[in-house]
């Protein structure tokens, strides 16, 4: 049985902002874009979400919900440093460390002899050692595998650690919440509710064959997690699977046509991404995202080895089609074909 902790620093944007000026400490601040550029929260730390600010909300609306909210512009380069500090203190545990992003990963500690193979004391070793050197604090949580590790490490943020042993299973999946599940988002958990599924334990109630037929490959997925099964093992590789650009406009898109002169730019600068891949995978498809002046957003694709303008027009006639208003943001990409050798990702 495999022991796995998941590591979370917790607002990590925000943490490294507050530790560089402790004046922020008490404050509400969100790191993210301007107004006037309509940008998003990236993060925001703690006094900011108890107005209901979160990530990815437009900012304009975070300082409708707090209007003494610090607005921080960010620096990923000073980031992206921190980080490297935190995957070093990760790596003096492990060498089999999987990353999410910069601020999270899984760690596969399994045959790891140090604290005499506990991995409870490993991941309080290494939030000890973040603390102390980086200056910012890690939620972990600690688990037989990557799905119960993940939740773990979110149950007692921020700076908590918490651990879900192989007997514990059983009775922990049976109580959790099933919005909790990766993959469960809103209208999905709606489903399940309407189904009278709240629970893991009101899941498992559901025969295979019969979530399969309501939710497809999804279902039994969340019949193997409604029992706390996850066989994925840590990957040190990932393959990347698309690329992709997007933009925000200053001032919203008012028509099809203004959209589509928007398109010869926005392919420019998808193909500069796609021609610094190394190797560079084959195109499998393409993609268009459109988002409307009230947020609803979608996505169309169509599956073509050999894209051109024309196939982008095309995709987005369809997203404008759906529905029909100005638009804040578009966004084109590639779906890419399976690299004939997984290449190891760079957070840096």
């Amino acid at each position: 049985m495999r022991k796995i902790i998941h590591c979370d620093c917790d607002c990590f944007y925000a943490a490294v902002e507050m530790r560089d000026n402790p004046a922020l400490t008490d404050i509400p601040i969100a790191i993210g874009g301007s107004v006037e550029q309509r940008g998003v929260v990236a993060t925001c730390n703690y006094p900011a979400r108890k107005f209901g600010i979160h990530s990815a909300m437009p900012m304009a609306q975070a300082l409708k919900r707090c209007p003494h909210l610090t607005v921080i512009r960010g620096d990923m380069a000073k980031y992206k440093d921190v980080a490297r500090q935190v995957f070093a203190i990760y790596r003096d545990v492990t060498e089999l460390i999987e990353p999410l992003s910069l601020d999270e990963a899984f760690l596969d500690v399994s045959e790891v002899t140090l604290h005499h193979g506990s991995a409870t004391r490993m991941a309080e070793a290494i939030r000890h050692r973040v603390k102390q050197e980086v200056g910012i604090t890690v939620s972990a949580g600690v688990a037989p595998n990557k799905f119960l590790a993940k939740i773990a490490s979110d149950w007692r943020k921020p700076d908590g650690l918490f651990v879900i042993t192989p007997d514990d299973i059983d009775a922990f999946v049976q109580q959790l919440p099933v919005k909790k599940i990766h993959g469960v988002g809103p209208r999905t958990a709606e489903k399940l509710a309407e189904l009278g599924i709240q629970t893991g334990a009101d899941l498992r109630a559901w025969p295979l064959t019969e979530l399969v037929e309501r939710f497809g490959r999804f279902g039994h997925r969340l019949h193997e997690l409604s029992h706390g099964r996850d066989e994925r093992p840590v990957k040190t590789h990932r393959e990347r699977k698309s690329i992709s650009t997007e933009q925000t406009y200053s001032q919203d898109l008012p028509t099809l046509e203004a959209c589509r002169r928007q398109l010869p730019e926005l392919i420019s600068d998808l193909e500069r991404r796609y021609a610094r891949l190394d190797p560079a995978p084959a195109v499998r498809g393409v993609m268009v995202k459109v988002k409307f002046n009230d947020f609803t957003q979608t996505t169309v694709e169509h599956a073509d080895p050999a894209p051109n303008l024309e196939q982008f027009e095309t995709l987005l006639n369809v997203g404008w089609a759906r529905g029909e208003r100005p638009v804040r943001l578009l966004g084109v990409g590639y779906r890419l074909a399976e690299e004939t050798a997984a290449q190891q990702l760079s957070l840096f």
